[in-house]
């Protein structure tokens, strides 16, 4: 369950968060069109001024001159490298929508050894590992690459949506929504019965 209350429809009196329960929930479905719970949106909409912060971004992919592959390529390897599998699941979807082939999809994982990705797209990857991975430390050389290929108003755009859905797997981890709501992978694992206290070190040695 998702670690916040979901709003159910009949709270929901903010008509920009009714149009897109409606929308998303039609004719009384279970869950998203792609398969997704639904509860990222059944959250952000316990306070709708962040809702419609939020959804005021799709806007800017309909008057945008940055191509969406490389918008996608971006915010699917931002899902992975955070370790969202909501974003990075999502996003895997969109690629598969704007007609990229299903090699280049899985190939976004590990793009460093892939020869699926031309010149341009690998700069945005490694462009994009250094605004995740790297907390925006980016190398002058991977800056070059990109700027060598894309004017300064697409790469401040690219900077940005990969920024925005770095913060929404953040988020959707932090707050265990959709495909994140998942147990964290990493705890002990206990030590076989009767084993006690012992030292394994001073075994060893």
């Amino acid at each position: 369950m998702p670690r916040l209350r979901q709003v159910p429809r009949e709270e929901m009196t903010d008509p920009v968060v009714q149009f897109f329960y409606d929308h998303l929930f039609a004719d009384g479905r279970e869950g998203t069109a792609t398969g997704s719970p639904g509860d990222w949106w059944t959250v952000f909409a316990l306070d709708p001024k962040i809702f419609r912060h939020c959804v005021k971004g799709f806007q800017l992919y309909r008057e945008s001159a940055l191509d969406p592959v490389l918008r996608e390529l971006a915010q699917t390897r931002a899902g992975w490298s955070r370790q969202s599998q909501f974003v990075f699941s999502q996003h895997c979807k969109q690629l598969r929508a704007l007609g990229v082939p299903e090699e280049k999809v899985r190939a976004v994982a590990c793009w460093p050894v892939s020869d699926q990705f031309d010149e341009l797209e690998r700069a945005v990857l490694a462009y994009t590992d250094a605004l995740v991975l790297d907390g925006g430390r980016v190398h002058d050389e991977v800056f070059a690459a990109l700027s060598g290929r894309l004017p300064d108003e697409q790469i401040l755009e690219l900077t940005y949506v990969t920024c925005l859905y770095e913060m929404h797997a953040t988020m959707a981890r932090a707050l265990r929504l959709e495909f994140d709501d998942r147990p964290d992978p990493i705890v002990e694992v206990p030590a076989p019965e009767g084993y006690g206290t012992r030292d394994i070190a001073d075994e060893l040695t």
